[in-house]
């Protein structure tokens, strides 16, 4: 077919259009496609995890194939085996829930007699009136109502458009050689074997991330368990869980995760506020594991994204997507990364993304003095 037929093409220097034009197409080609993911974000998001969960349980799919199962019936194995361990999960933490929900009117009662506390040592310590500070409090409660808002209506949406989810994947199972076939007659013959690695390279990069964050998270989720359980916690199980599932928003999560027990603590603490402090040694430790020796072995060896990026693009994901999109950027990113890379024209893209530090060209008109004068 030959639709994108110099796309796997350097250009070089044939390209007629000075540097401006090219610059103003890309950012206005920006600008329209996150425009796009902006007003289509209901309908992209599940689809889009659809399309990571119908990666993650392919291989399940074909085993069950090779073992003599008609597709339909593998497919729908396979999606019954994850909605089970989900909502397995889904469960335990509601039952969890449910019981730190009733002890809700006591928590507040406490944190209202600490509050008490730290208003009346500002006013004695930097001369602040209690009426001040209240104004403050009001004015922070009002901002970070209107974000938690946001971010519980992105979650509600995303929770209602789940009921599409398992549609979505089945019907990405079921059609993938389609796909795939129509992804191959967009380019010319002699780019299918690109084609097909930069395919085959993506495929196992999302499986190898997926399966790498399951893993992170359980162990995450159960060092934490463990620490706040030996500290005496309460609802320390609970915790240590929504601290490992928060863990995935990466550099975000991780403060939102140590800042919950540790307000437990200091609500519960009666005055002690030696466990709090312990919490937050506990978790810095957890956290400089995750950091330096999961992520690195586990997960990042898979991306192979740079920090910077990662954390702009995150960024990115939840000012267009909200939390959703927080999820969805890395592996987002990853995908590109791994498509200019195949690229010629595209390659210094996929090096700006990368985590490999190479020592900068020089310009040519100092290359060219440098050879002139070894000449001599």
């Amino acid at each position: 077919m030959g639709v994108f037929k110099n796309l796997f093409q350097g250009t070089g220097n044939n390209d007629k259009n000075p540097f401006y034009v090219r610059a103003t197409m890309i950012m206005l080609g920006l600008v329209l496609f996150f425009y796009i993911m902006l007003i289509l974000r209901d309908v992209l998001v599940p689809l889009c995890f659809a399309l990571l969960i119908s990666i993650l349980l392919n291989p399940l799919v074909n085993r069950l194939m090779q073992l003599g199962i008609h597709k339909i019936s593998a497919i729908s194995l396979a999606l019954l085996v994850a909605i089970i361990g989900i909502t397995i999960i889904f469960v335990f933490l509601t039952s969890q829930a449910g019981q730190f929900i009733e002890m809700a009117p006591e928590f507040q009662d406490r944190a209202s007699k600490i509050l008490d506390i730290i208003q009346k040592w500002i006013r004695n310590t930097f001369n602040v009136p209690i009426y001040k500070q209240d104004e403050v409090i009001a004015n922070t409660m009002n901002n970070s109502q209107d974000f938690v808002a946001k971010a519980l209506g992105s979650i509600f949406s995303f929770l209602a458009a789940t009921i599409l989810l398992p549609i979505y994947t089945f019907l990405i199972l079921y059609y993938k050689p389609l796909f795939l076939n129509f992804i191959y007659e967009v380019f010319e013959d002699k780019y299918e074997n690109r084609v097909a690695d930069v395919l085959q390279e993506t495929k196992g990069a999302i499986q190898a991330y997926i399966v790498g964050l399951l893993i992170e998270t359980a162990i995450v989720a159960g060092l934490n368990s463990a620490a706040l359980l030996l500290l005496g916690v309460e609802y320390a199980i609970l915790l240590g869980i929504i601290g490992g599932i928060l863990n995935l928003i990466p550099y975000v999560g991780g403060l939102v995760a140590i800042a919950l027990p540790v307000g437990m603590s200091m609500v519960t603490s009666d005055g002690n506020y030696t466990t709090p402090l312990l919490i937050i040694a506990a978790y810095s430790v957890i956290q400089f594991l995750d950091n330096n020796v999961l992520v690195p072995r586990i997960v990042s060896s898979k991306v192979d994204v740079n920090a910077f990026v990662t954390i702009v693009i995150v960024l990115l994901g939840a000012a267009i997507w909200g939390v959703p999109g927080m999820f969805l950027s890395v592996p987002f990113i990853a995908v590109c990364k791994i498509i200019f890379d195949r690229i010629p024209q595209l390659q210094p893209w996929g090096k700006l993304l990368g985590v490999t530090i190479g020592e900068p060209p020089p310009p040519r008109e100092v290359v060219s003095k440098i050879d002139e004068e070894a000449m001599e």
